[in-house]
């Protein structure tokens, strides 16, 4: 589903301008510059309305997070909640405009600590396959910015996709934890952030579909 077009959406975003990185050039000599202090280095690509990276933000102040979203009008929204909760959690968020397929151009490679999936488009039809977050081609990408014992940590409430995502793991030697198709029924809950979308499925009944993964 397209974005709605958010009204005065640039003029939106360059309110917030303290919290978005827009100087790449920057970002892929230090991610660090962007923060008061140096700590391990979350992304979250598909970062949709914010809840999540304003909640991960509040719940681990001993991390950076920098959230990414490739669709402007969902980021004027993830940038002014964050904007109206920043004297209330640690400064420690960062927003990024753009796509993943540009990862490797704007980190350093073995940069990031831990990338966070959630709910990302499934891209139904099989030959949009490698449009998934989950395809071996942006793993690839994962393994070259992530550092080595880097953590990847996947959420979906798509049966197809999950099962798919699994397959894309196995085949890239990657190992797979805490594995659960009923998130919100397991042991590992305790402490989940939910997104927009989950509350959304959760509360039509979709049970929540996790894993962690790690590139050893």
């Amino acid at each position: 589903m397209r974005a709605r077009k958010k009204k005065h959406g640039a003029e939106r975003i360059a309110a917030c301008a303290a919290l978005l990185i827009e100087d790449t050039a920057k970002l892929k000599e230090d991610p660090h510059a962007f923060f008061a202090e140096k700590r391990p280095l979350h992304l979250e690509i598909g970062c949709g309305k914010g809840s999540f990276a304003c909640g991960i933000s509040a719940q681990r102040p001993d991390v950076n997070l920098i959230a990414m979203e490739v669709v402007a009008d969902v980021m004027v929204t993830a940038l002014e909640r964050a904007m109206a909760c920043r004297d209330d959690r640690p400064d420690n968020l960062r927003f990024l405009i753009g796509n993943a397929e540009n990862l490797t151009d704007w980190f350093p490679a073995h940069s990031v600590d831990c990338l966070y999936l959630n709910f990302s488009d499934p891209w139904h039809k099989s030959r949009h396959a490698k449009r998934r977050l989950t395809h071996r081609d942006f793993l690839a990408r994962y393994r070259e910015v992530l550092k080595v014992g880097g953590v990847l940590r996947f959420k979906t409430d798509n049966v197809n996709l999950f099962e798919f995502s699994l397959e894309e793991f196995a085949a890239m030697g990657l190992r797979t934890e805490n594995l659960t198709r009923d998130l919100h029924n397991s042991p590992y809950n305790e402490g989940n952030i939910m997104t927009e979308y989950e509350k959304s499925f959760s509360e039509k009944g979709f049970p929540i579909h996790a894993v962690t993964v790690y590139f050893d």
